[in-house]
């Protein structure tokens, strides 16, 4: 549905008071007149209810006369509540007119006029019809008006009129005692959604036009009746109607009002259109409308016209726009990037940036984890006490797992003896597959009861729930070895990732979200000694590890992981990491782009840096 612009002042809900400047608007159905009643202006583009005036002149004697009654109690037309109201004239035989002719035949024009709006206004529709050339058809029309907006209050003014060339009677075709008049009109019409006490309403206000003239040998004034004269370009067989207009998609903001659309990430733009299309119900105001329906209830095209303007809703998500500012800086560094940020205290999701063309690899990259998987290795071995952060842990240079041999980066190794949080430092490959026989089923289990994963998460994308990050239960033998260090079968997203570092800095998974208060994915909290011992670890890749020469500094706790893909030229680039200092935790990914601490690593130091 279109909405033909407007001017200014149409709208609001308040009453108009009587002889109160009006509020030019609603040219949809009124073409515009000037408020001294002078010709009407060129309809706006798109607009067919207009009114029309056949040979304009210049304005003379210009009357203002403004009617405005409160129609609950009156009698005829239509009560507060929409119900009928009795007319105190239930038969017309024949039309009521002014009884003396005034000098000036615009004052006589203007005069019947006034006097039809003040009993239209009031209520008086029998009285208001008699004043008319056909009654009957009036009396009908004008009832059938209170009840189709189901009217609360009327106001009506004479704005002026127009001389007409002598002519005859438009009845009898006898010679009229005196020209047609055109008389131009101003209209306020309290209209309402239903017929409740308690619906809302809003304030219609147009122009409108009807011809008076004085019948041969009588000395009064009569209307010339017409459809239009209610509202422009009315025809015989149509009929208003008051419609409700639902609200516009909500408005997708970060946490602080900003439209996702305005950070130019196609992430947060795919994430708003979804969002705003299928927003939780009661967001916005709908609007109220008037339009033209046939005898069938089919709306005339194009003739709607707003009262009230529907209101948009705004739906705000977890994003902050300084975390989405410092991530989107990030990922500039490199294509093929993607950042997810994540507050752990809350399971908030502060950012998401790509630079991935149109895709959103923050959220929906299935790729292999590489080494950030040994973080969840790490947590399996340390519960199940077969090894500790400072348990010593050798890491041979080549292990071979059924007929399979795992080798290391660069074909390091490191001797009995070595600590495991320092193997895990140096991100030695042959210090985790060798543990694949104690491993069986202990992947899966450990990263959904204590990261909450290889399950679906509702982020708050209505219909878009996703499982982040497979594990395959039943893995075994040599798939056991590559899982372990975050190969084979194994896939996640950045999302997941981020939400795996989160997860160590507090202690508890907390599901990520970018709408509060959705229902959301449980986990059972790190044992604490486990939670230590990972964080320990986590500060030795910074220190003395894989990440010592990224310059990550004091307060900052990491993983990088490498991830080979077949036929792809360049492994892909990860680093997970958090600063408790700061309440974050962020993963970033780089596709086909080289080692973790090279691409990735320099990524997340700035990331942290601007945040």
């Amino acid at each position: 549905m279109s909405y033909p612009p407007q001017d200014s002042g149409h709208g609001d809900s308040g009453d108009e008071s009587p002889g109160a400047p009006p509020r030019e608007g609603y040219e949809a159905f009124a073409a515009g007149f000037s408020e001294r009643g002078g010709p009407p202006r060129r309809p706006r583009t798109g607009v067919i209810v207009a009114a029309s005036l056949a040979a304009v002149a210049a304005v003379v004697g210009a009357v203002v006369i403004a009617i405005v009654v409160n129609v609950r109690a009156a009698p005829g037309g239509r009560s507060a509540d929409g119900s009928r109201l009795a007319g105190s004239s239930p038969a017309v035989a024949s039309p009521r007119t002014v009884p003396t002719a005034p000098a000036s035949s615009l004052a006589g024009a203007e005069q019947v006029t006034a006097a039809f709006l003040r009993a239209w206004s009031s209520g008086d529709i029998g009285t208001a019809a008699g004043l008319t050339d056909d009654p009957s058809a009036a009396r009908a029309a004008l009832t059938a008006y209170g009840h189709d907006l189901n009217l609360r209050k009327l106001a009506g003014a004479v704005t002026g009129s127009v001389a007409g060339a002598p002519g005859a009677d438009p009845v009898t075709g006898a010679a009229g005692a005196a020209p047609a008049e055109t008389v131009t009109v101003r209209l306020t019409a309290q209209v309402a959604r239903s017929s409740g006490t308690a619906a809302a309403t809003g304030t219609w206000r147009y122009h409108s036009t009807l011809v008076a003239y004085q019948r041969a040998g009588a000395p009064g004034w009569v209307i010339q009746w017409r459809p239009d004269v209610v509202a422009p370009n009315l025809t015989a067989g149509q009929h208003l109607a008051a419609v409700v207009v639902p609200p516009p998609g909500a408005s997708v903001t970060d946490s602080a009002g900003t439209p996702l659309s305005a950070y130019g990430d196609p992430g947060l733009a795919t994430i708003a259109s979804l969002l705003s299309q299928r927003a939780p119900a009661g967001l916005g105001r709908p609007g109220l409308s008037v339009q033209i329906e046939d005898a069938a209830g089919h709306a005339v095209p194009r003739s709607q016209a707003v009262v009230t303007p529907p209101k948009a809703g705004r739906l705000a998500t977890t994003i902050s726009p300084r975390a989405e500012r410092a991530a989107r800086a990030a990922v500039s560094q490199a294509q093929g990037s993607a950042i997810v940020a994540i507050e752990p205290s809350t399971g908030h999701i502060l950012a998401i940036a790509n630079n991935s063309g149109f895709n959103d690899f923050a959220l929906t990259a299935s790729v292999a984890p590489g080494s950030t998987m040994k973080i969840i290795t790490a947590t399996a071995l340390i519960n199940s006490g077969l090894t500790s952060a400072s348990s010593p842990v050798s890491c041979p240079a080549a292990y071979t797992v059924q007929g399979i041999t795992y080798a290391n980066d660069q074909g390091e190794s490191q001797p009995p003896g070595t600590p495991f949080s320092y193997d895990f430092a140096q991100s030695c490959n042959n210090a985790f597959t060798q543990w694949w026989g104690h491993l069986s089923g202990q992947l899966a289990a450990t990263a959904s009861t204590y990261y909450g994963l290889n399950q679906p998460w509702n982020i708050g994308i209505p219909g878009a729930s996703a499982t982040y990050f497979h594990a395959p239960a039943a893995a075994s033998g040599s798939e056991l070895a590559q899982e372990a260090i975050g190969e084979g079968l194994l896939t996640a997203s950045p999302l997941a990732m981020a939400s795996v570092a989160a997860t160590v800095e507090s202690g508890q998974f907390r599901q990520p979200v970018l709408i509060p208060g959705i229902p959301a994915v449980s986990a059972t909290p790190l044992p604490p000694g486990t939670d230590s011992q990972l964080r320990t670890m986590m500060r030795d890749v910074v220190t003395e590890g894989t990440a010592a020469g990224i310059g990550l500094g004091p307060g900052v706790y990491a993983k990088t992981g490498t991830a080979d893909v077949q036929d792809q030229e360049q492994p892909n680039s990860w680093m997970v990491a958090f600063a408790p200092g700061h309440n974050v935790a962020v993963a970033a990914l780089v596709i086909n782009a080289g080692y973790g601490a090279q691409v990735a690593g320099p990524e997340v130091k700035a990331f942290l840096g601007k945040y």
